[in-house]
Protein backbone atom coordinates (compact mmCIF):
# COMPACT_ATOMS: atom_id res chain seq x y z
CA UNK A 1 0.00 0.00 0.00
CA UNK A 2 1.44 3.88 -0.71
CA UNK A 3 2.35 5.82 2.01
CA UNK A 4 0.31 8.21 2.30
CA UNK A 5 3.06 11.74 3.16
CA UNK A 6 1.54 15.09 4.17
CA UNK A 7 2.83 18.65 5.22
CA UNK A 8 1.04 21.59 6.12
CA UNK A 9 2.55 24.94 5.26
CA UNK A 10 2.36 28.05 7.14
CA UNK A 11 1.56 31.17 4.57
CA UNK A 12 3.22 34.54 5.74
CA UNK A 13 6.32 34.40 6.27
CA UNK A 14 6.83 30.92 5.57
CA UNK A 15 5.77 30.33 1.94
CA UNK A 16 4.87 34.10 0.92
CA UNK A 17 6.40 37.56 2.23
CA UNK A 18 4.24 39.66 4.33
CA UNK A 19 6.19 42.06 5.70
CA UNK A 20 7.04 44.03 1.67
CA UNK A 21 3.29 43.40 0.37
CA UNK A 22 2.34 45.07 3.94
CA UNK A 23 4.93 48.24 3.44
CA UNK A 24 3.84 48.06 -0.19
CA UNK A 25 0.00 47.82 0.49
CA UNK A 26 0.25 50.33 3.29
CA UNK A 27 2.40 53.17 1.52
CA UNK A 28 -0.65 53.04 -1.43
CA UNK A 29 -3.94 52.73 0.83
CA UNK A 30 -2.55 56.01 2.42
CA UNK A 31 -1.68 57.43 -0.38
CA UNK A 32 -4.56 56.93 -2.44
CA UNK A 33 -7.09 57.63 0.48
CA UNK A 34 -5.25 60.73 1.74
CA UNK A 35 -4.27 59.34 5.30
CA UNK A 36 -2.29 61.57 7.53
CA UNK A 37 1.05 60.51 8.75
CA UNK A 38 -0.03 59.62 12.23
CA UNK A 39 -3.14 57.16 10.76
CA UNK A 40 -0.22 55.69 8.79
CA UNK A 41 2.20 55.19 11.47
CA UNK A 42 -1.24 53.44 13.26
CA UNK A 43 -1.77 51.41 10.75
CA UNK A 44 1.62 50.30 10.40
CA UNK A 45 1.63 49.37 14.51
CA UNK A 46 -1.45 47.79 14.08
CA UNK A 47 -1.28 45.87 11.57
CA UNK A 48 2.55 44.61 11.87
CA UNK A 49 1.47 41.15 12.91
CA UNK A 50 -1.83 40.77 11.88
CA UNK A 51 -5.12 42.38 10.15
CA UNK A 52 -8.84 42.19 10.28
CA UNK A 53 -11.59 44.09 9.07
CA UNK A 54 -12.17 45.87 12.85
CA UNK A 55 -8.61 47.50 12.98
CA UNK A 56 -9.98 49.34 10.16
CA UNK A 57 -13.23 50.11 12.37
CA UNK A 58 -10.70 51.14 15.01
CA UNK A 59 -9.19 53.41 12.70
CA UNK A 60 -12.22 54.79 11.51
CA UNK A 61 -13.00 55.35 15.29
CA UNK A 62 -9.66 56.64 16.12
CA UNK A 63 -9.04 59.42 13.04
CA UNK A 64 -12.93 60.27 12.86
CA UNK A 65 -12.75 58.94 9.80
CA UNK A 66 -15.78 60.18 7.13
CA UNK A 67 -15.09 57.06 4.70
CA UNK A 68 -16.01 53.41 5.17
CA UNK A 69 -14.43 51.42 6.92
CA UNK A 70 -15.83 48.44 4.91
CA UNK A 71 -14.49 50.17 2.18
CA UNK A 72 -10.81 50.53 3.70
CA UNK A 73 -10.54 46.75 4.35
CA UNK A 74 -11.34 45.93 1.40
CA UNK A 75 -9.07 48.19 -0.86
CA UNK A 76 -6.04 46.56 1.78
CA UNK A 77 -7.43 43.49 0.79
CA UNK A 78 -6.66 44.17 -3.10
CA UNK A 79 -3.58 45.74 -2.67
CA UNK A 80 -1.71 42.95 -0.08
CA UNK A 81 -3.05 40.68 -2.71
CA UNK A 82 -1.40 42.13 -5.76
CA UNK A 83 1.56 43.06 -3.40
CA UNK A 84 1.94 39.93 -2.04
CA UNK A 85 4.56 37.14 -3.35
CA UNK A 86 6.03 33.99 -3.77
CA UNK A 87 9.48 33.21 -5.19
CA UNK A 88 9.53 30.88 -7.74
CA UNK A 89 12.02 28.53 -6.41
CA UNK A 90 8.81 27.80 -3.58
CA UNK A 91 6.64 27.19 -5.95
CA UNK A 92 8.88 25.10 -8.23
CA UNK A 93 9.28 23.19 -4.86
CA UNK A 94 6.02 22.81 -3.90
CA UNK A 95 4.99 21.43 -7.16
CA UNK A 96 7.67 18.99 -7.05
CA UNK A 97 5.99 17.67 -3.78
CA UNK A 98 3.42 17.21 -5.97
CA UNK A 99 4.68 15.58 -8.33
CA UNK A 100 6.08 13.08 -5.56
CA UNK A 101 3.02 12.72 -4.58
CA UNK A 102 2.65 14.45 -1.02
CA UNK A 103 -0.26 16.10 0.29
CA UNK A 104 -0.12 19.45 1.01
CA UNK A 105 -1.89 22.07 3.04
CA UNK A 106 -2.19 25.43 4.73
CA UNK A 107 -2.25 25.87 8.07
CA UNK A 108 -2.43 30.14 8.71
CA UNK A 109 -3.45 32.61 11.03
CA UNK A 110 -5.23 35.50 9.39
CA UNK A 111 -8.77 36.71 7.88
CA UNK A 112 -10.42 34.27 5.01
CA UNK A 113 -10.66 36.94 2.66
CA UNK A 114 -7.16 38.28 2.94
CA UNK A 115 -5.31 34.69 3.18
CA UNK A 116 -7.56 33.19 0.19
CA UNK A 117 -7.00 36.50 -2.09
CA UNK A 118 -3.15 36.13 -1.35
CA UNK A 119 -3.17 32.27 -2.35
CA UNK A 120 -4.69 33.30 -5.05
CA UNK A 121 -2.73 35.70 -6.47
CA UNK A 122 1.12 33.88 -6.05
CA UNK A 123 -0.69 30.62 -8.01
CA UNK A 124 -0.30 28.91 -4.48
CA UNK A 125 -4.28 27.67 -4.41
CA UNK A 126 -3.19 25.72 -7.35
CA UNK A 127 -0.50 23.83 -5.66
CA UNK A 128 -2.33 22.65 -2.69
CA UNK A 129 -5.26 20.53 -1.17
CA UNK A 130 -6.67 22.49 1.56
CA UNK A 131 -6.35 25.38 3.35
CA UNK A 132 -7.39 26.36 7.15
CA UNK A 133 -7.48 30.37 7.95
CA UNK A 134 -8.00 30.83 11.60
CA UNK A 135 -10.78 33.54 10.31
CA UNK A 136 -12.55 29.86 9.13
CA UNK A 137 -13.56 29.08 12.97
CA UNK A 138 -12.58 32.35 15.17
CA UNK A 139 -9.76 30.40 16.29
CA UNK A 140 -5.56 30.55 15.89
CA UNK A 141 -2.87 28.35 15.93
CA UNK A 142 -1.67 26.83 17.76
CA UNK A 143 -5.09 25.51 18.45
CA UNK A 144 -4.74 21.94 17.27
CA UNK A 145 -8.92 22.38 15.59
CA UNK A 146 -7.17 24.44 12.96
CA UNK A 147 -5.04 22.06 12.39
CA UNK A 148 -7.91 19.09 12.01
CA UNK A 149 -10.00 21.51 10.07
CA UNK A 150 -6.92 21.30 7.67
CA UNK A 151 -6.61 18.04 7.30
CA UNK A 152 -9.93 17.25 6.46
CA UNK A 153 -9.96 20.05 3.67
CA UNK A 154 -7.02 17.87 2.43
CA UNK A 155 -9.03 14.64 2.46
CA UNK A 156 -6.64 13.23 5.36
CA UNK A 157 -6.24 12.50 9.01
CA UNK A 158 -3.96 13.97 11.62
CA UNK A 159 -3.81 10.24 12.94
CA UNK A 160 -1.54 9.38 9.98
CA UNK A 161 1.04 11.66 10.88
CA UNK A 162 3.08 14.16 8.49
CA UNK A 163 4.63 17.45 9.13
CA UNK A 164 4.32 21.22 9.70
CA UNK A 165 6.56 23.79 8.36
CA UNK A 166 6.26 27.69 9.46
CA UNK A 167 8.41 30.42 10.81
CA UNK A 168 6.68 30.76 14.30
CA UNK A 169 7.64 28.56 16.92
CA UNK A 170 4.66 28.63 18.97
CA UNK A 171 1.93 28.46 16.80
CA UNK A 172 3.58 26.23 13.88
CA UNK A 173 6.03 23.85 15.42
CA UNK A 174 4.45 23.88 18.80
CA UNK A 175 1.12 23.52 17.66
CA UNK A 176 2.34 21.44 15.12
CA UNK A 177 4.27 18.85 17.59
CA UNK A 178 0.70 19.17 19.57
CA UNK A 179 -1.29 17.79 16.44
CA UNK A 180 1.19 14.99 16.64
CA UNK A 181 3.35 15.79 13.19
CA UNK A 182 7.01 16.08 12.72
CA UNK A 183 7.99 20.12 12.45
CA UNK A 184 10.22 22.22 10.57
CA UNK A 185 11.22 25.76 11.65
CA UNK A 186 12.34 28.60 9.63
CA UNK A 187 14.70 30.07 12.08
CA UNK A 188 14.20 34.15 12.77
CA UNK A 189 12.01 34.50 15.75
CA UNK A 190 13.33 34.15 19.21
CA UNK A 191 12.61 30.24 20.26
CA UNK A 192 10.70 30.31 23.73
CA UNK A 193 11.53 28.72 27.01
CA UNK A 194 9.82 25.18 27.62
CA UNK A 195 8.62 24.94 24.06
CA UNK A 196 10.12 21.38 22.46
CA UNK A 197 12.32 21.54 19.76
CA UNK A 198 11.75 21.41 16.04
CA UNK A 199 12.35 18.01 14.22
CA UNK A 200 14.55 20.36 11.67
CA UNK A 201 15.74 24.01 11.87
CA UNK A 202 16.54 25.72 8.40
CA UNK A 203 17.07 28.94 6.98
CA UNK A 204 14.31 29.07 3.94
CA UNK A 205 11.65 26.91 3.17
CA UNK A 206 13.12 26.05 0.01
CA UNK A 207 15.83 23.92 2.65
CA UNK A 208 12.16 22.57 4.38
CA UNK A 209 11.08 21.35 0.94
CA UNK A 210 14.39 19.67 0.37
CA UNK A 211 14.24 17.51 3.77
CA UNK A 212 10.70 16.39 2.81
CA UNK A 213 11.53 15.13 -1.00
CA UNK A 214 14.52 13.37 0.69
CA UNK A 215 11.83 11.55 3.45
CA UNK A 216 11.66 8.34 3.12
CA UNK A 217 9.01 6.99 5.51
Amino acid sequence: MPVTRVVFFDLDGTLADRQSALNDALTRLCSSRGLSPAAERWLRIELADRATASDFARLQDAFGLKMSAADLWQEYVDLMAAAVTCRPEVIEGLARLRADAWTIGIVTNGAGDIQRAKLARTGLADLVDGVAVSGDLEIRKPDRRLFDLAARRCGVSLAAGGWMVGDNPAGDAGGGHQAGLRTIWLRGRPWPDGLPPADHVVDDVTDAITILLNETE
